[in-house]
């Protein structure tokens, strides 16, 4: 089960604490798996070559060892990562509870996590690591750094995300993931968190998007955000509903069982549609299911980040 639904997310401060949770679990499991190869942690040390500057010996790991080590500094990053988030209405669904406290989840919780959880991972291994949110335009675009006060600063942005939840906001995802594509230093790691979910008429924007990140020559992950069970499989009782669309407000009063194979037939074919685009353009394209764990986050970026290095 998903460590959000232990909390209710929207009780800011403590995502911070979650992702290290959600990474140390993470570590712990994969260490009794297959994928126990994995590095999970940062080389801080590396041994000493003739030739190499004697300034950045450490001489306390010398006395202790009798081996020379060198230091690594934080400015001495092994990766850039940036970490790119849909922040549009859609993404709080679903809707939170009336009464505070109950454990809870949405799509922007459950992507904030696993960000914030890649960030804690790069951080560890000391790479760069960056974030940019996007609705209508690119509300915050950081550029990637590797300090532990830049790590606090992304940290503090992704607890102001669950903290003001905003209906009837719309997503540009096309014009802002250009500019992220311009933007963000070349040959970098691009982790996309977003449900996709843009008008039919603006879909081949989107894909061109994707192709700029790829032209950019970065390296693109993107996790594909859904409740599979209710949007992808609309999994409701038959009985009347008043669904409503969280970014423009329209309703509409239906039985599922009115809809749903139609319904499940365009969002499969819109799925795939951008998968098959996703593998055009050499795009990892990974379905995250809110209600799962994430393993299926954290796996997908580590095999990313061994075929990088």
């Amino acid at each position: 089960m998903s460590i959000l639904k232990q909390y209710d997310v929207r009780q800011t401060g403590n995502l911070e604490l979650l992702a290290k949770q959600v990474v140390e679990g993470f570590i712990v499991g994969l260490h009794k798996s297959p994928f126990h190869g994995f590095s999970v942690e940062f080389a801080e040390h590396q041994i000493y070559n003739p030739g190499d500057s004697v300034r950045n010996i450490d001489w306390k790991v010398y006395a202790r060892t009798d081996r020379l080590y060198t230091k690594r500094y934080e400015e001495e990053t092994n990766l850039r990562c940036q970490i790119v988030i849909d922040a549009s209405s859609s993404m709080y669904y679903p809707e939170a509870p009336k009464k505070k406290g109950e454990p809870f989840v949405n799509k922007l919780a459950f992507s904030a996590l696993a960000g914030a959880s890649i960030m804690h991972l790069l951080k560890k291994q000391r790479d760069a690591f960056g974030l940019s949110v996007f609705s209508e335009d690119l509300d915050v675009h950081r550029k990637a750094r590797s300090s532990m006060r830049h790590y606090n600063l992304l940290m503090s942005y992704l607890d102001k995300l669950l903290d003001n939840p905003e209906i009837n906001k719309t997503t540009s995802a096309a014009k802002s993931l250009h500019q992220i594509a311009e933007a963000v230093h070349k040959r970098s790691l691009v982790v996309i968190f977003s449900d996709m979910f843009e008008q039919n008429e603006k879909s081949e924007e989107l894909f061109s998007a994707l192709q700029h990140l790829k032209y950019n020559k970065h390296e693109v992950i993107l996790f594909h955000v859904v409740d599979k069970k209710k949007e992808l499989e609309f999994e409701f009782e038959n009985r009347p509903y008043i669904f409503i669309d969280i970014e423009t407000g329209d309703k509409v009063r239906l039985q599922p069982n009115q809809v749903k194979d139609y319904y499940v037939e365009q969002v499969q074919k819109y799925k795939q549609q951008l998968k098959l685009k996703c593998m055009q353009y050499k795009i990892d394209f990974v379905e995250a299911d809110i209600n799962e764990g994430f393993k299926q986050v954290l796996l997908p970026y580590l095999v990313k980040r061994s075929k990088m290095m």
